[in-house]
């Protein structure tokens, strides 16, 4: 009977000492997965930063290409003008008016 009680003071120390290092197992995993996910963070933010680079130097050289950023946005605006399913375009003319659809006929 004497061993008894100093079995389940073994075993229940024993489960202890098995629970701790469970926690510190599921400590460490948490740990080195939080470090993956802030690595994967950088680097997917460093991709992004040049990847905007890449278009900002991009839209640098076909800006400078076609006269500038207002060359740019014209050669947009025309480009924009073209992918347009409309029949009836309004271009500025003088003035930066357009000439509206004082002479066009009905077609039917």
């Amino acid at each position: 009977m004497f061993i008894l009680p100093q079995w389940n003071v073994w075993r229940a120390e024993m489960q202890g000492k098995a629970a701790l290092a469970q926690a510190e197992n599921e400590r460490k995993v948490l740990i080195e997965e939080a470090k993956a996910r802030l690595e994967s963070a950088k680097y997917y933010a460093d991709g992004e930063i040049e990847r905007a680079r890449g278009v900002a130097e991009a839209n640098r050289i076909i800006a400078d290409g076609l006269g500038g950023p207002e060359g740019y946005l014209r050669y947009l605006w025309i480009q924009q003008l073209g992918e347009n399913n409309q029949d009836v375009i309004y271009i500025p003319t003088e003035a930066g008016i357009p000439i509206l659809e004082a002479g066009r006929t009905i077609e039917e």
